[in-house]
């Protein structure tokens, strides 16, 4: 696939040495949605602000659409877009007088049709001529959108999107993230959600102390680091592993009552090694009185990154 935005060896230190990005190497791919996760303070906002202008970076390159941020970056950035966490718009503006104004800081002539389209597309053609103090945080931040999207970006940053709006308005602004894909908008979004990269992203990249710890397609991040656990409560205490269960990865534990399985690979060969020892238990006459499994999510894995700090291979 084609790749519109490069970083290389991207680094930020501020005076006083804090380094909030540390030789930070990413490709984007036209048309993905590509989610990037990190705690606070891990330098997500900014990476974003060195690619949209915000933030000088102290080092490495950047290029966008072939052209390079440091050099060319007006012909780059007229292509990209960015919904940004906070407001910074006058909130006694109604609404599409601040959207039409977005459109014309790119230098791009008036387009009454394309806003409307902007408009109704979130679901705001509605309220175009309220003031955006009026509007709920959800409507606030589809205002947000709206202005990122009023001069037509290929590259679209959504910057904690779903940030302080409840679980249904949080699956509506999905669903309008999955329209813009659609239409051939690459999305680059940073989250706290880690459902939202579970639900929507096509790669995923963690990042921490400003250093990516991990760039993978979903599915392969899953199956790659993914596990599964199974815990068995039996009903008489073991006092070593019977070698019936032949060479299934178990441990003992609660001294022998809990019979502990950890494996798989995040592709169902966990389950399938859970099934056979079932049928192993119930063949060397172990009984049992419970069974908890466990299947490792997408958290549990930026998790487990985190707390280690090592870049994954």
């Amino acid at each position: 696939m084609e790749t519109i935005l490069e970083l290389a060896g991207l680094g930020k230190t501020y005076p006083g040495g804090l380094k909030a990005l540390d030789g930070v190497d990413l490709a984007i791919r036209k048309g993905e949605i590509f989610a990037l996760l990190g705690p606070n303070g891990a330098g997500k906002t900014t990476l974003i602000g060195a690619v949209c202008g915000l933030v000088r970076p102290t080092a490495g390159t950047m290029r966008a659409f072939g052209h390079d941020l440091a050099t060319d970056w007006r012909a780059a950035r007229r292509r990209i877009g960015l919904v940004p966490q906070e407001m910074a718009t006058d909130m006694f503006e109604p609404v599409i007088r601040a959207v039409t104004y977005s459109r014309g800081l790119f230098g791009l002539a008036p387009d009454a049709g394309r806003i409307e389209q902007v408009l109704r597309s979130l679901s705001l053609w509605e309220k175009r001529n309220d003031q955006i103090r009026t509007l709920s945080g959800g409507m606030k931040r589809r205002v947000l959108i709206a202005k990122a999207l009023a001069h037509e970006p290929e590259l679209l940053f959504l910057d904690e999107p779903t940030a302080g709006v409840d679980v249904e308005l949080r699956k509506d602004m999905w669903r309008q993230i999955g329209a813009l894909r659609e239409r051939g908008t690459t999305i680059i979004l940073t989250t706290h959600y880690i459902e939202e990269a579970e639900e929507m992203a096509d790669r995923v990249g963690i990042i921490d102390k400003g250093r990516l710890l991990m760039v993978d397609e979903k599915a392969e991040m899953m199956a790659r680091l993914g596990r599964t656990e199974a815990r068995f409560t039996l009903a008489a205490s073991l006092g070593r592993i019977p070698p019936a269960l032949g060479d299934i990865p178990v441990e003992l534990d609660n001294g022998g009552r809990v019979l502990v399985y950890r494996g798989g690979d995040g592709t169902g060969k966990g389950k399938a090694e859970v099934a056979d020892l079932t049928k192993a238990l119930i063949a060397a006459g172990i009984d049992y009185t419970g069974i908890d499994v466990h299947e490792s999510s997408l958290e549990d894995i930026f998790v487990q990154l985190i707390e280690r700090g090592e870049v994954a291979a």
